[in-house]
């Protein structure tokens, strides 16, 4: 029976020695470095950090990714546009930042990333954690948050992050996508907030427009008309100091996440146990009425019908020549003009609407529908008015420019009141 127990000793020591990585760690301290080949574990075992070469790259990159899915899914990167050229790469802490070297014998330890923290804090001891939720967390030592991934993101949003704006600080936390399925340095697609007048989300490719998300109406982004609360619980946050949308999942046992892919689709994604494979749920951009101002200014868009632009009432088209070639970019006119004394205007109401273009609006709070009416015949400039909160409560949304990317839906949608000359009402 001595014989047994010391065997059994002498086989965990060796097997302790012989795959020392097999014992998961989630944290990198000045102890304890990772090297190219050994790879952080979060303590729910969900996501994976370490090194990876994407596609047909053979360049090395520190990622993180999902531990359960057996195609390998990165959902952030750290040196996007620094990659190392062998395997020599060595996250580190070094100080009270966490370090990409370049560790081979010829580079001497060429720093290639970096969190590039200054702190104020007096602990010397750093350490950095990737946490259940994918976001790798840098510490001092009493705790003090130095410095977290899900603040810098990459191409993919995950359920717990902010995707958005801190006013007081300028971070701006951005989805990018990357130039290739070889390359996850920054491609030319972008999604993130717009915070000029009422904020909104911004498709974009460089500095155009794509696509716009429509600010937040109390219960979704007026440009989705079908976010899921079944499967997800949203939280948007608009004020002084910052302007984030974010998620959780209602069911752990689902896989789901959005990503902005390098063809710049931005779609959200689920896990398929059975194909094993990624689905799509949704995407962006599903139908032409989506493509930002697509039928100008002042025009509406609807899918379902066959020349799909058509203009609000009480305007035209300006240029009748071009919508006859199906050309719609230049929009729509007044067929009469504003009155402008706050006696001879008055509003027509547009259905089932994803309200226009919302960085030239305003929000007054407190107001009734028809408070909000006698305020916008106040102003020549104000040309529409909805309401801020579908939900029910008081307030309205006030639009003093021209009215663009406005569109239909079959399902879903809310009123939007335009503006027109008395002389329209009665049509």
């Amino acid at each position: 029976m001595a014989f047994h127990k010391g065997f059994q000793s002498l086989l965990l020591v060796a097997l302790i020695f012989f795959f020392p990585f097999c014992i998961s760690i989630d944290t990198i301290t000045p102890a304890k470095s990772v090297r190219d080949g050994e790879t952080l574990v979060s303590a729910d075992e969900n996501f994976v950090l370490g090194f990876f070469s994407p596609g047909n790259s053979k360049n090395r990159y520190v990622g993180i990714w999902f531990n359960k899915i057996p195609n390998q899914t990165v959902v952030w990167t750290a040196n996007r546009e620094n990659p190392v050229h062998n395997s020599s790469g060595i996250l580190t802490i070094k100080g009270r930042n966490l370090e990409l070297l370049n560790g081979g014998h010829n580079n001497n330890n060429i720093i290639l990333w970096s969190t590039n923290v200054s702190s104020s804090t007096m602990a010397n001891y750093s350490s950095a954690t990737l946490t259940d939720s994918g976001n790798l967390v840098l510490t001092d030592g009493h705790g003090v948050i130095l410095w977290e991934s899900f603040d810098y993101p990459t191409n993919t949003f995950l359920p717990r992050m902010k995707l958005g704006l801190n006013r007081r600080t300028g971070l701006n936390r951005i989805l990018t996508s990357w130039k290739s399925g070889d390359d996850p340095a920054p491609g030319e697609f972008s999604f993130g907030p717009d915070p000029l007048g009422v904020p909104q989300y911004f498709l974009r490719r460089g500095s155009d427009e794509i696509w716009r998300s429509g600010p937040w109406n109390g219960e979704r982004l007026s440009g989705v008309p079908i976010m899921d609360y079944s499967l997800f619980s949203w939280s948007y946050v608009a004020n002084n100091d910052e302007i984030y949308l974010t998620y959780n999942a209602n069911k752990t046992s689902m896989t789901s996440t959005f990503v902005l892919d390098d063809s710049g689709l931005f779609q959200r994604l689920m896990w398929n146990d059975n194909n094993r494979r990624w689905n799509q749920m949704w995407e962006a951009t599903q139908d032409r009425c989506d493509r930002y101002a697509n039928c100008g200014p002042y025009g509406s868009c609807d899918s379902n019908r066959v020349a799909e632009c058509e203009c609000l009432r009480g305007f035209e088209p300006k240029t009748p020549s071009e919508w006859n070639v199906r050309d719609w970019s230049g929009g729509c006119v007044r067929r009469r003009s504003l009155d402008c004394d706050g006696k001879g205007d008055g509003f027509l109401r547009w259905g089932q609407a994803k309200v226009p273009d919302t960085s030239r609006s305003r929000i007054e709070a407190g107001l009734s529908l028809e408070a909000c009416e006698e305020e916008c015949l106040k102003s020549c400039n104000c040309t529409a008015y909805a309401s801020f909160n579908v939900s029910g409560d008081r307030g309205c949304l006030m639009w003093d420019e021209d009215l663009v990317d406005l569109r239909v839906y079959s399902d879903g949608g809310q009123d939007i009141y335009i503006r027109v000359a008395a002389s329209e009402l009665g049509k």
